[in-house]
């Protein structure tokens, strides 16, 4: 899995600006602002925003009152495509990736040989689990506050499974 600085601040960036945007009535954010307030580097703010922008998720305006806002709406802008304009995709294995000096050619795989490692399955699939579940949460679950609902059913759930179980 890569989630590296990258797609967090990104992430809580487009939340900033989500925020921001609604309270202004749909102007354009600044940078500037969201850098101040999530104290984050204005110039590395500048290449997320050029990434998100390219991905489709920010429209900039120029001039004065320009910056960004969202090029949809914040329910309709998950997490995970967020995490996936900044970042490579989320990986949890080694697998697929070419190893150092091994030249153009050489077999993809963690092991010598190209072979998958014994537990190749239980990354992948964690790395699925994350994917899904970073897609299914928008930027506006994170602004309301639903996430904290979310996880506390999800533990009943497991709870409640646990005792029928038992």
């Amino acid at each position: 899995m890569r989630l590296s600085t990258k797609g967090r601040y990104a992430v809580m960036a487009m939340t900033d600006l989500a925020r921001r945007q609604d309270e202004a009535e749909g102007r354009a954010v600044a940078l500037a602002e969201i850098a101040a307030r999530q104290q984050i580097s204005l110039s590395y703010l500048e290449q997320l925003f050029a990434r998100l922008r390219r991905k489709g998720l920010v429209v900039s305006a120029r001039g004065p009152g320009g910056g960004y806002r969202l090029a949809r709406e914040a329910r309709d802008t998950a997490i995970a495509d967020i995490v996936l304009a900044v970042d490579e995709p989320l990986r949890a294995t080694r697998c697929g990736l070419s190893k150092a000096g091994a030249g153009k050619g050489a077999p993809k795989g963690c092991m010598a040989g190209g072979a998958q490692c014994l537990t190749h399955d239980l990354w992948e699939e964690m790395g699925r689990q994350i994917h899904g579940y970073l897609a299914s949460v928008s930027v506006a679950d994170v602004l309301d506050g639903t996430l904290k609902a979310r996880a506390q059913k999800a533990k009943a759930d497991q709870k409640s499974g646990e005792m029928a179980a038992a």
